[in-house]
């Protein structure tokens, strides 16, 4: 990806139904409770999945006669080099509404001794280029939390001070779903017959 941008939100937020505009199939800006992080470090938005299957094996068979997936998770990680609203909430975990300022401009954040989860709406959009326009690729966590923080140096030099977080995403109930993935742009339009994704309508080329 040549570009891209994580974007956060409240969870009374209204998801993304669709990622870009029906006429054109440009991008259209995210709903105005979605704010950007901000800039990321190098390595962007990561994502990784871990599955878990319980196994069932039997007499005489060298391989699981049965196997059935009993967890699936969604984990984003992001180092945010912003220092802002979001990220200082995120990070430290206190209501983003609660953070404010002083009259001399200073903030003031006390650890809670027992912290409550608090779950996020988030959408990550990468942007690459093709040879007729761009190609937006994006997963969307409906229902997400901060799950693990990493090291956050005071210092100079190559480690810059940051925000490292990793969220989770968890099922919607009301959606039914924990993750949802888009793929468009004018790029993308122009790659779907090599894909052999037929538009509605039309039967699989391949």
């Amino acid at each position: 990806m040549l570009d891209g941008s994580v974007f956060l939100a409240p969870i009374s937020a209204p998801h993304i139904e669709t990622l870009t505009s029906p006429e054109d199939g440009l991008l259209e800006p995210p709903p105005e409770d979605y704010g950007d992080l901000g800039h990321l470090s190098g390595d962007g938005a990561q994502f990784t999945a871990e599955t878990e299957t319980s196994d069932v094996t039997s007499w005489g068979s060298v391989e699981p006669t049965r196997s059935d997936i009993v967890s699936d998770s969604t984990q984003l990680q992001v180092t945010a080099q912003e220092t802002n609203l979001r990220t200082i909430g995120l990070y430290t975990g206190v209501s983003m509404d609660a953070i404010r300022a002083s009259r001399s401009g200073e903030v003031v954040i006390d650890k809670p001794t027992r912290p409550s989860p608090r779950y996020y709406r988030a959408l990550v959009l990468g942007v690459d280029l093709g040879d007729e326009g761009e190609i937006y690729i994006a997963r969307h966590l409906p229902r997400c939390k901060v799950t693990a923080k990493e090291q956050q140096s005071f210092q100079s030099g190559d480690d810059p001070f940051s925000w490292p977080v990793t969220l989770t995403g968890f099922t919607d109930s009301s959606l039914g779903f924990s993750e949802r993935w888009f793929f468009g742009g004018p790029g993308w339009a122009a790659l779907l017959e090599k894909m052999g994704i037929p538009r509605d309508g039309e039967s699989p080329s391949l």
